[in-house]
């Protein structure tokens, strides 16, 4: 079983940036698939970006696609979502999430993931 903490939210103006981090109670490479997933109030979580075990596929939604990176920190045990030039619609809680997995493949519907963390409140504002 993996445990996973998620730290890096808070308030940023539009345009501004962030980085959320993941921390993982075991290593994940080559072992979990791991994603991000956010939820705005009224609305259903959706992948937001997503590392394959092998780490040689991601997954962009295209609302984020050349803002947001996934990245990852083998020593750390930890995934990074870099997120630049914020917008008001970002704003959502964020999730991190792990798959026991051993493919190239990501993984973008919630229920396709066992472990969950906490989340974190990203709020974007004037």
């Amino acid at each position: 079983e993996v445990q996973l903490v998620e730290s890096g939210g808070g308030l940023v103006q539009p345009g501004g940036s962030l980085r959320l981090s993941c921390a993982a109670s075991v290593a994940t490479s080559y072992n979990y698939t791991i994603a991000w997933f956010r939820q705005a109030p009224g609305k259903e979580r959706e992948a937001v970006s997503c590392i394959s075990s092998s780490e040689t596929t991601t997954y962009y939604v295209d609302s984020v696609k050349g803002r947001f990176t996934i990245s990852s920190d083998h020593a750390k045990n930890t995934v990074y979502l870099r997120m630049n030039s914020l917008k008001p619609e970002d704003t959502a809680v964020y999730y991190c999430a792990a798959r026991s997995d051993r493919t190239s493949y990501c993984y973008t519907y919630w229920d396709e993931y066992n472990y969950w963390g906490q989340g974190t409140q990203v709020f974007v504002s004037s």
